[in-house]
């Protein structure tokens, strides 16, 4: 259902990329349009000058409460949440708040597959866009993976499908949203800095699949009971995947996944040769596999996929070896339960690398993996010292003062053979711009420790 926006007064919360991307779009179609951050012109690059330039107004430095209750519609950017006051004062007022994944999505006619969980979305969203190309599909992806949805909706010429990945902050601003394929990979302690509790957490989560119909599909990771609680109501084709059950549409192993889907015969994808390492990986390939059969993929396209990607950036990258010790960089983990996926990946001893700004998990979650695979823990940031206090009970704790030390601290607590992992468990925001900055820097610190050794 198109909106119509022509002559409206319209507010965009935020101006990063995706708020730029939805003045555009807005203001193209006739809409009056005033885009309010509270940052800093200086802070936000060269957009405050092009929304200039096409004669949208801004509003930088601070959120103006008139401009939000002086308006037919506030659109919100992807990060911004939907409970700051000014919003909440605009809705007792009744004025209509969404999201930008809600407003594109009034504006694609193509099938859209959606992918959310606390951890792996892009790597599954990615792996599901590559399995279609193999396919021979013609596929936009977009959401929270960087692309903004309303990009699309620019572009010349459409595709075949559109893949989105969703944040729980994406889905607390939907209406209508409604994928034609909803993928759910996990839940788990995140954002609770945000969320006044775990279970409201979950509901946001859950809210991919609250639109779908009778001929959607839904595909939920089996052996995740939160997950599985979001799908038990769901009356549309439901699949699952894990390793739990036999009755699963993707039955994972170590070195197989058997996928069974309705009308279909048994089909097997081979993973000796995949790249990509741990259990979590496994559910994110059954995960993926599943969304590109359903959305008509090929199974040797995505055998292919499966044999050849090697990952993205900052999860579990491996960056380098110095005398016989191996670096990993899991700067994408940024909460409990990604760190814990990460540690079952590797069987060999492990320095680890922790801290940031804790989200409100509790170290804790930590312990067993821990246990059954680290020799020392190198805290760092503002959660240095409560990794310490709630860590040193049962393992090595050692404090650093900046990511350069982490490094030297880790090389000089390692043996050859071992591996040093940094997978933080927190937020980036206490000394860097976010997990890719953070992730450089610690890569930045590898390569010049092994540059001082070899000199």
């Amino acid at each position: 259902m198109m909106m119509k926006l022509s002559g409206k007064r319209i507010l965009v919360v935020g101006l990063a990329r995706s708020g730029a991307a939805i003045a555009r779009f807005l203001n193209a179609r006739g809409a009056q349009v005033t885009v309010t951050d509270k940052a800093q012109a200086l802070d936000l690059g060269q957009r405050p000058m092009e929304m200039e330039a096409l004669g949208i107004a801004t509003e930088l430095g601070v959120h103006n409460p008139d401009s939000f209750l002086k308006t037919d519609l506030i659109v919100l950017s992807p990060g911004v949440p939907h409970t700051l006051p000014q919003i909440k004062q605009a809705m007792d007022f009744s004025v209509p708040v969404m999201g930008e994944i809600e407003l594109a999505s009034m504006f694609i006619k193509e099938p859209i597959i959606a992918v959310t969980g606390t951890n792996g979305k892009t790597t599954t969203t990615t792996l599901i866009s590559l399995m279609l190309e193999e396919s021979g599909f013609k596929v936009f992806t977009g959401g929270n993976i960087g692309n903004p949805l309303t990009e699309y909706i620019e572009l010349e010429t459409p595709s075949d499908l559109v893949v989105v990945e969703l944040s729980s902050f994406q889905l607390d601003t939907i209406k209508r949203f409604r994928p034609k394929i909803a993928v759910l990979l996990n839940i788990t302690e995140d954002h609770l800095d945000r969320y006044a509790s775990f279970e409201a957490y979950t509901r946001s989560k859950g809210r991919i699949f609250e639109n779908q119909e009778m001929d959607d599909i839904a595909i939920i990771n089996g052996d995740d009971p939160t997950s599985l609680s979001m799908g038990k109501i769901l009356q549309n084709r439901k699949y699952t995947f894990g390793a739990g059950g036999s009755g699963y549409s993707a039955v994972i192993s170590r070195k197989k996944i058997t996928l069974n889907l309705p009308g279909c015969d048994t089909m097997v994808l081979d993973l000796s040769q995949a790249k990509l390492m741990g259990n979590h990986n496994r559910e994110n390939i059954a995960a993926a596999a599943l969304a590109t059969l359903s959305a008509g993929g090929k199974l040797e396209s995505i055998q292919t996929v499966v044999d050849t990607f090697e990952g993205l950036p900052h999860r579990i990258q491996h960056i380098g070896t110095i005398r016989g010790i191996d670096w990993y960089n899991d700067s994408k983990a940024t909460n409990m339960d990604a760190v814990v996926r990460a540690l079952d990946a590797f069987d060999s001893p492990l320095i680890l690398i922790l801290g940031g700004r804790n989200k409100g998990g509790s170290f804790l979650a930590l312990k067993d993996g821990i246990l059954k695979s680290t020799r020392t823990v190198v805290a760092m940031g503002e959660s240095a010292k409560e990794i310490k206090n709630t860590l040193s009970p049962f393992i090595k704790v050692i404090e650093a003062q900046n990511m350069e030390e982490a490094v030297a601290l880790s090389y000089g607590e390692a043996k050859e053979g071992d591996k040093v992992l940094f997978s933080p468990a927190c937020s980036s925001f206490d000394m860097f711009t976010n997990y890719e900055h953070r992730g450089h820097v610690f890569a930045d610190a590898v390569k010049q420790l092994k540059e001082d050794i070899h000199a």
